[in-house]
């Protein structure tokens, strides 16, 4: 075998990384056990689809070597035997060449420009996945000998791809490893954001107290700043993200994950111990309730009447069944129940209702509700639609709800026909809040993603 380089044919030149894949070729060919290599084209084609980010080449620099594959005959890439006396000299050692006219090989690039074809051969060669055969004059062809057989060719060697099939194989599985990896972080991401924002909207809705802690040296004091963290931490969220940064982004959030539910398995554990002392409270209560003597003032007036006097009868039906105070009449305004719902979050959620507060800002929740009560008017909301949902969801929670309707604008074409169907839901005991809240938090987070993709 000789033991020069070949060089390119005209004013290319020769690199470095042309002579290493020569070299490279050459050691391979003199081995024993060459001729012995069996590759299947397709397959390895194939692992350098998989692998062609390590190996430096491009999807269309692989649509050419497509189609020099095309060119050889045989389904399988294998060195034919060298024998005695061949491959000595000046003329190549046999392997194997592709000769296809600059025609034919268009075409089989699918009509590829011919400048576009030169350079993607350019960077087959610098890759070191073909070599160049050029003849003296530059143009492709074969000389057969006395048997028929192909003595001697000039064109394209595909001869690198065996030498190399090994490699290629490992770095396309390693790029499959690194893919799988990268599927199953972006899977567990997925996963506990939906978790996270799920158990800040448990919280919310049920009134979990929040215990402030700390991760990565930032202090988080409530559920508004929990949300506002967590949705910061989803915002670095891309595509483009690799696999450190993934790995990273996913334990942070899984940090965040447990802290939520260790708030939640708190609260819980308080509720239970809450109810069986209030279980056994109850059950006292109802055995001291008939000892007359421990409220003599009243001994006198139930000797005077024949029944219970309707403060006492309600009072005892609200003592046994835990309903609210008697004096509590049917039809007037439900008082608001104790606010679990930040301003900062409503405000949040729902920025439109700014502009109607005083001097254009709401600073607290009486602002709130003055500026819903303009927004209610504007909205073409009814007073008898309004006067119901106060009575049924209270002044704070109307508010927000006002609030949300302006937000989502032209979305709701009745205003008035939306809060009577809230209502009623809310009257049966099958609407919250917390939902309302939590998916504009949510559109309003994806659509500052989306503007920043744009903007990118």
């Amino acid at each position: 075998m000789r033991s020069y380089p070949t060089t390119p044919f005209g004013r290319r030149p020769l690199s470095l990384a042309m002579v290493a894949a020569q070299a490279a070729t050459r050691d391979f060919a003199a081995r024993p056990d060459a001729s012995e290599t069996v590759v299947h084209k397709w397959r390895l084609f194939r692992a350098l689809t998989e692998a062609k980010g390590p190996l430096g080449v491009t999807d269309r620099a692989l649509s050419v070597l497509h189609a020099l594959l095309s060119f050889h005959q045989e389904t399988a890439l294998t060195l034919p035997e060298i024998e005695a006396g061949e491959g000595q000299g000046d003329s190549p050692a046999p392997g194997i060449v592709v000769f296809p006219s600059n025609r034919e090989l268009l075409i089989r690039a699918h009509g590829m420009a011919p400048a576009t074809l030169r350079r993607h051969l350019a960077s087959l060669v610098e890759a070191g996945l073909i070599i160049r055969r050029d003849s003296p004059n530059g143009k492709r062809f074969a000389r057969r000998g006395q048997g028929g057989e192909i003595a001697e060719a000039f064109g394209f060697d595909l001869t690198p791809l065996i030498a190399r099939a090994a490699e290629i194989e490992n770095l396309a599985e390693e790029v499959r490893a690194e893919a799988r990896a990268i599927a199953l972080l972006r899977e567990k991401i997925t996963i506990v954001r939906r978790d996270i924002v799920k158990m800040i909207e448990t919280g919310m809705e049920e009134g979990v107290r929040f215990a402030p802690f700390s991760i990565d040296g930032q202090e988080i004091r409530d559920w508004e700043g929990l949300y506002g963290r967590c949705q910061a931490l989803a915002g670095r969220y891309a595509r483009s993200l690799g696999r450190v940064d993934l790995d990273a982004l996913a334990g942070e959030l899984a940090a965040f994950a447990t802290e939520i539910e260790k708030l939640l398995e708190t609260h819980v554990k308080g509720q239970k111990s809450s109810a069986n002392e209030s279980q056994t409270e109850r059950h006292i209560q109802n055995q001291i309730t008939n000892i007359s003597d421990l409220e003599p003032s009243l001994q006198k007036g139930r000797a005077e009447t024949s029944g219970p006097m309707p403060e006492e009868a309600s009072a005892d039906r609200g003592g046994a069944l835990g309903t609210e105070a008697p004096n509590s009449g049917i039809g007037e305004r439900k008082t608001s129940p104790p606010l679990t719902y930040p301003l900062g979050m409503v405000l949040q959620a729902c920025p439109d209702i700014t502009d109607y507060g005083k001097r254009g800002e709401i600073s607290c929740w009486r602002d709130l509700i003055d500026a819903a009560a303009i927004v209610r008017s504007a909205l073409g909301v009814s007073p008898d639609a309004w006067k119901q949902a106060l009575d049924v969801l209270g002044e704070h929670d109307a508010s927000i709800v006002i609030a949300a309707i302006l937000q989502r604008g032209e979305e709701i074409k009745s205003a008035g026909g939306y809060l009577r169907v809230l209502t009623a839901k809310a009257k049966a005991g099958e609407f919250s809040l917390g939902p309302v809240l939590m998916a504009l938090l949510r559109g309003k987070a994806a659509k500052a993603v989306r503007e920043r993709k744009s903007a990118g």
